[in-house]
């Protein structure tokens, strides 16, 4: 069974990791995270900690540097295979060795090797990385501090077991064996509003009048059972920044670390009219993770919609958004895939109330999460004459092939744009980030309380755009100094949103001071020109910041580069071994290695082995506690499923209970692996937990039927449930549900619902000239902009749909629909302010 008491592993093992202390240093759009790791060996014998965790999938690993004593040694970057030799070399000669390597599946994953500590030693591990900032729907900008790593879905057939693949120890998320401190010190060139959490904070600390510089701390005793995310708000954030960044002093002139680089913030402006045309045309594919992990809640508050249901309300609200004349379908993905349609149907009301239907009976019902074969069958359907294809990705897992992914979806950039979210706790970075930008869209993620409607349709907005195209980017400078564009070319962009440039400059100016860069682009048939001048003078000490993200940014491009070469051409892997090596930058090809080789003499005793575990998701409310019903469904060896399966149903028995109880279930712990799959054991938790979390309880009978004890067993105390009350649907939601596919809504009982009135008080005041369905379209209206203004994101492109519609019947007494629907409601909303 699961011990979650002390600092022990699954297996009953100290867990040689007691705390991490993380500090983060932000400067305007980046951020510097210190993490010092405190490992001590508790054990009779010496001892190797392996440590598997999750890193923002944009992050530049730069330095890595472990203590002992009084002495530390700091790593230095090496070729993987190299540095994994080295390592093993120094433990078998009874050296203390340490390894910071990336894995080889997915570039948000690392593992940490810490070995040889002898017994009641210490040591401490520092890991520091630069990352971009990226910029959410409410100009926010987050930094998130990945602490979940749920079980990756390896695909049937594929090779889970190759070099650099890292064996992931969990546990639920309560009881993470060690703690966490944060602190931050954030300086912008414009004052700083505020910062939030998910985790509750300290209060924010200014250090200046102006603002621009302030602290800000974790609350104390923090767990680090869950993502950390933190949103910094700025005044003016959309305001155009470049940062020159100054040579490192010891680099060669003319390499990347030898001269200055600088990185270009880019907002974008579309003319206004421009903006108020939407497109009518595309191909929307709304393709939806389907696997049992989505049964768990979207967050662990009170009330929380589990993250299918939330999925289910997001489908509704763009099928109802989606424009006249566009084409659609819906792909839910497990592990197999299901389409509502063969192939793409043209918008219409009758697919529409086909489409809905089918959503109102999908369910995580698919099992694992296997994105590559849906992927592969969209890419396979030949795109439609002059209607793009906008694909919309939906997924809260995690996979283990998450660079075969991005490189199939590189391969298709060219006919699609790919927006995608992740959602809640654990969801790759790396894969929902890279697909974004590899297929020109944009990323978005709903962890904690966030709602997943906004942020979608934000993306919506963005797909419904005029396709921004013939982009050129122009740079302005002294003829002395050259540039060397270190980032890929851009090749979308969005109103609003941030454009990021690096380029190396290279030479120096005896006289001007000043360049520029000029970003050119078509829109609507329509040329848009952005300018923006920076000096040539180098900041103050950025700490190689600027340095560090502009080489990771070309790092990428060449290891994307080498993976499609397939190893046929030499080139880009040596590119970037090297520029790893010049830079101190991680890389897929490279480790960061540091031996110590203390007082010469060999450790004596066996060497153990401990993983230190990482958290996964969390039980409350969760179907399977992280081992979504897929790991149950591999190929694995009988022993291995034997032990996921014990640890399952203990932790599911465990938390029912709320004690560890003399449940008969754990007197079962001998019934064979086989036995227990073939009984069906995760569809039998999931089933319990989803049932019983609706109603926000464990009842006696739910749990007994699971844990297979009589109805009538004494052994296990349950609390009394707490009376349910049937949940009132959301008035919003109603009232989209009742809208047609044309943007109109009709006069019926359901409408008058919604309203709170009765069908005569609705039906009553219609101007008698007026057409039955004009009056209730103008009634859902004036009800939205008089009640609903602050979820206007969400109902922005339905109301424009309904606005044209009545302007399609050519009313003459708009303005007396208007006011008798003012009168009715007891609101005061303008004909104007409605758009008509």
């Amino acid at each position: 069974m699961v011990n979650c008491c002390g600092l022990v592993t699954v297996k009953n093992e100290p867990v040689p990791l007691k705390s991490i202390a993380v500090e983060v240093s932000v400067q305007g759009h980046v951020a510097t995270v210190s993490s010092t790791l405190q490992y001590e060996n508790q054990e009779q014998s010496p001892l190797e900690a392996i440590f598997v965790f999750p890193l923002p999938g944009e992050a530049a690993v730069c330095r890595f540097s472990a203590k002992i004593g009084q002495t530390e040694v700091v790593a230095e970057v090496q070729e993987k295979q190299k540095a994994q030799e080295q390592y093993d070399d120094a433990l078998s000669s009874g050296q203390q060795a340490f390894l910071l390597e990336e894995s080889d599946e997915s570039p948000d994953v690392f593992k940490l090797s810490v070995g040889s500590l002898p017994p009641g030693e210490k040591a401490s591990v520092s890991l520091d990385y630069v990352t971009e900032l990226a910029v959410q729907a409410d100009d926010g900008l987050r930094l998130c501090l990945p602490a979940v790593l749920n079980p990756r879905y390896q695909p049937q057939g594929s090779d889970s077991g190759s070099g650099g693949s890292a064996q992931v120890s969990s546990v639920p998320a309560g009881s993470v064996p060690y703690s966490l401190s944060l602190s931050a010190h954030v300086s912008s060139p414009h004052p700083i509003s505020r910062v939030e959490s998910n985790c509750p904070l300290d209060p924010l600390n200014y250090l200046n009048t102006e603002k621009t510089q302030a602290t800000v701390s974790l609350a104390a005793g923090h767990q680090f059972d869950r993502d950390v995310e933190l949103l910094l708000y700025y005044q003016d954030t959309h305001q155009p920044t470049a940062i020159v960044e100054a040579a490192q002093a010891s680099a060669k002139p003319g390499s990347l670390m030898g001269d200055p680089v600088v990185m270009l913030s880019l907002y974008p402006e579309f003319p206004k009219d421009v903006m108020s045309s939407m497109t009518s045309h595309g191909e929307f594919l709304f393709v939806v993770d389907r696997s049992g992990s989505m049964e768990c809640p979207m967050h662990l508050g009170s009330g929380s919609l589990d993250r299918i249901s939330s999925a289910r309300e997001t489908l509704l609200l763009l099928l109802k958004s989606l424009p006249m004349g566009c084409y659609f379908n819906i792909i839910g993905f497990g592990s197999s895939y299901e389409s509502f349609f063969p192939k793409s149907v043209e918008y219409s009301q009758k697919t529409m109330d086909e489409a809905l239907q089918k959503v109102k009976e999908m369910r995580a019902d698919l099992g694992g999460t296997e994105i590559l074969q849906p992927l592969k069958h969209i890419y396979s359907q030949p795109c439609l004459p002059d209607q793009p294809r906008q694909l919309f990705l939906f997924t809260d897992g995690e996979v283990g092939n998450t660079k075969e992914v991005l490189d199939l979806v590189k391969t298709n950039a060219g006919s699609h744009r790919c927006f995608s979210f992740g959602i809640g706790e654990g969801a790759s970075t790396a894969l929902i980030s890279g697909v974004a930008k590899q297929a020109r869209g944009h990323a978005q993620f709903i962890t904690g309380q966030d709602r997943m409607q906004p942020k979608v349709m934000q993306s919506l907005r963005f797909a419904l755009q005029p396709a921004v195209v013939d982009i050129s980017v122009k740079w302005n400078v002294p003829k002395e100094v050259s540039v060397t564009l270190l980032s890929p070319p851009i090749r979308v962009v969005f109103q609003g949103q941030r454009a990021l440039l690096y380029a190396q400059l290279t030479g120096e100016s005896s006289g001007d001071t000043e360049g520029s860069v000029t970003v050119k682009y078509s829109l609507a048939k329509q040329p848009v020109e952005n300018q923006l001048s920076f000096s040539l003078k180098p900041a103050e000490d950025t700490g190689m910041a600027v340095h560090r993200l502009g080489a990771r940014t070309l790092i990428q491009s060449l290891e994307v580069e080498e993976r499609e070469q397939d190893g046929e051409k030499e080139g880009a892997k040596e590119k970037v071994i090297e520029l790893s090596v010049q830079s101190g930058v991680s890389s897929a090809f490279t480790a960061f290695i540091a031996v110590h080789k203390g007082d010469g003499e060999a450790l004596q005793g066996q060497l153990l082995r401990r993983h230190v575990p990482t958290p996964m998701l969390n039980l409350r409310g969760c179907s399977l506690t992280g081992f979504s019903s897929s790991v149950l469904e591999r190929d694995m060896k009988l022993s291995e499923l034997d032990d996921r399966a014990d640890q399952l149903v203990c932790s599911a028995s465990e938390f029912v209970v709320g004690t560890k109880s003399k449940c008969k279930m754990h007197k079962r712990s001998s019934m064979s692996a086989k036995k227990k799959a073939e009984g069906s054991l995760a569809s039998r938790v999931k089933g319990f937990f989803s049932k019983q979390l609706q109603g926000g309880f464990f009842s006696k009978q739910g749990a007994c039927e699971v844990l297979e004890c009589d109805e009538d067993c004494d052994e296990v105390d349950f609390d009394s449930p707490a009376p349910t009350s049937k949940p009132v649907r959301d008035p919003l939601l109603q009232l989209i549900s009742l809208q047609k596919a044309s943007g109109s809504w009709v006069l019926e009982a359901a409408l008058a619902e919604v309203l709170v009135k009765t069908e005569e008080e609705v039906s009553k005041p219609k101007p008698a000239q007026v057409d039955q369905e004009v009056w209730a379209t103008v009634l859902a209206l004036v009800w939205l902009y008089g009640f609903k203004m602050e979820a206007q994101e969400e109902w922005q492109f339905l109301a424009m749909k309904a606005v044209s519609w009545i302007q399609a019947q050519k009313v003459a007494s708009v303005s007396e629909c208007v006011q008798a629907g003012n009168t009715l409601l007891g609101c005061q909303v303008q004909k104007d302010t409605l758009g008509l």
